[in-house]
């Protein structure tokens, strides 16, 4: 595939799995048609709707930005690479070894806004005509300017901190009304306090108001852009709300800051890459937080059970749903287990016990 220089229109290249989508069996598309839109896990241990890998395939457009420094070689710093359409986000990915990958689902006139520290912002206009695939090089130079240091976290003061501390236990032992009164005092002593904001997020998260979780927690992280709990707590929230271009981002740098990433970070970073279209690296991700759950979260087996179908591996899949069945088959995501084998079994797509 020949890249496109940024400046230039970009002309999509069909998928090979668009491609593959036309010469779909009815049997295929049954499956599909059924796998659609299943109850899938939820990243704050309820279930949300989850797709399937055909979601993007023939229909969406996946980006590939490669970002490259003053030398011409790949950025080996991280960039942020976002999407606009008019005047409406679209989508945002860090880059790692200077390449950001972005899927969208319509075509049409986008703006792509590249940002690194110690570089010069780019900003370059794209013309997607067609769904596909397709490439783009972005070239930053370096800024003239020192790079903006960002101020030191403020101390909180005695009460404050208690107020914290308290509303942390609370939340730990999942008592969120006693969480929310130590917030607020919390709140009300330091409002401007990154962990203060942190506490609220999460206590929101576990209400399941996203879209206010999201708010607060996006306030705490431009606060301290280091404070690893909340980026990962607002992947999730982004996750919760069916915003995995955006979720990305934040877990991956959670994932970077932290020595020992939590395995809710891992499974929530799978799932966005699922949502991505990015089966790969979702079925390597779900199968580590799987493993570093130490079994607090057997749910996730039915994210690696999901990715295995995406990337053809029927029969890996089915054993996946049946270990699920066989350990926990009291749990309510088996009836969704059992949902997937029978419609496995019933497309020919594995042998039948």
């Amino acid at each position: 595939m020949r890249r496109l220089p940024a400046h230039c229109s970009c002309r999509p290249q069909l998928l090979p799995e668009a491609r593959a989508n036309s010469c779909l069996s009815s049997n295929s598309r049954f499956l599909v048609s059924l796998l659609l839109g299943l109850l899938f896990v939820s990243l704050c241990r309820a279930q949300d709707t989850g797709t399937l890998a055909t979601e993007y395939h023939g229909t969406g457009v996946a980006i590939s930005v490669i970002v490259h420094g003053p030398s011409g070689q790949p950025l080996s710093s991280p960039a942020m690479v976002r999407l606009i359409r008019g005047n409406v986000p679209a989508g945002q990915a860090q880059t790692t070894n200077g390449r950001a990958e972005l899927v969208v689902n319509a075509i049409g006139d986008f703006t792509l806004v590249v940002q690194s520290a110690g570089y010069e912002s780019v900003q370059k206009d794209l013309s997607i005509s067609a769904s596909g695939k397709v490439e783009v090089d972005i070239y930053l130079r370096a800024s003239s300017t020192s790079p903006t240091v960002v101020p030191g976290r403020p101390v909180l003061a005695p009460k404050a901190k208690k107020a914290l501390d308290d509303g942390l236990q609370a939340l730990a032992a999942g008592n969120l009304e006693e969480a929310q009164k130590h917030a607020s005092q919390a709140m009300s002593l330091a409002p401007g306090h990154p962990d203060v904001l942190y506490l609220q997020g999460v206590i929101l998260l576990r209400q399941r108001d996203w879209p206010k979780a999201q708010e607060v927690l996006e306030e705490a992280t431009q606060l301290d852009p280091s404070h690893a709990n909340a980026l990962s707590a607002l992947g999730m929230a982004l996750c919760d709300e069916g915003k995995y271009d955006a979720a990305v981002a934040p877990l991956e740098k959670a994932l970077q800051l932290k020595p020992t990433p939590s395995w809710d970070t891992r499974w929530a970073l799978a799932k966005a890459y699922y949502g991505q279209a990015r089966y790969d690296q979702a079925l390597q991700m779900s199968q580590v937080a799987l493993s570093s759950s130490k079994g607090k979260a057997p749910e996730i087996e039915l994210l690696v059970a999901q990715s295995l179908a995406a990337v053809g591996r029927y029969e890996d899949a089915a054993k996946a749903l049946r270990e699920f069945l066989r350990d926990h088959s009291d749990r309510r995501e088996a009836a969704t287990a059992r949902r997937w084998l029978n419609v496995l079994a019933a497309n020919g797509k594995i042998h039948s016990n």
